[in-house]
């Protein structure tokens, strides 16, 4: 189950690869100044989660209108991550939970994906400025995805 809407945001440093090389992107660099849309994403370059981030990509001018920025998740290396984003134009951050703590932290662990090993569930978190949760879901299945709507509507709110 992943965690609840009022609570607390776990705090995460992780790392992104960009142009620049290696950066961190840290979550509470954000409170105070915009709201962070969090996804975890289960694995770079499958089908569901290619198609979720491309998609959020073309449209992230509306949640910056909303005044979020989006962090996508996933257990992948930044270097795979960096791969993907060009292969697929992906234009949002995407930071490496390599270690899966964050996606514990969060408790979004699916187990034994495919047989091949615990990833990330599919997962949307809207964090407030203040870093409290005010929305939460975590997909029946890594084939579902978020309702995005639902996002946007506790973004606007």
């Amino acid at each position: 189950m992943a965690l609840a809407v009022g609570t607390r945001a776990p705090d995460f440093t992780l790392k992104s690869k960009t142009a620049d090389g290696l950066v961190d992107v840290t979550l509470s660099s954000r409170f105070g100044q915009k709201q962070t849309v969090l996804l975890f994403v289960p694995l770079a370059f499958t089908g569901v989660c290619t198609a979720e981030l491309c998609d959020i990509s073309s449209g992230l001018a509306a949640y910056a209108a909303l005044g979020a920025d989006v962090i996508a998740i996933s257990v992948d290396s930044p270097f795979a991550q960096e791969a993907w984003a060009k292969k697929e134009n992906i234009t949002l951050t995407l930071v490496s939970d390599l270690n899966k703590t964050v996606t514990q932290a969060y408790d979004v662990v699916f187990p034994a994906l495919a047989g091949i090993g615990d990833t990330s569930a599919r997962a949307a978190f809207v964090i407030g400025v203040d870093g409290v949760i005010k929305y939460s879901e975590r997909t029946p299945t890594p084939k579902d995805l978020p309702n995005f709507e639902a996002v946007k509507a506790a973004l606007a709110s």
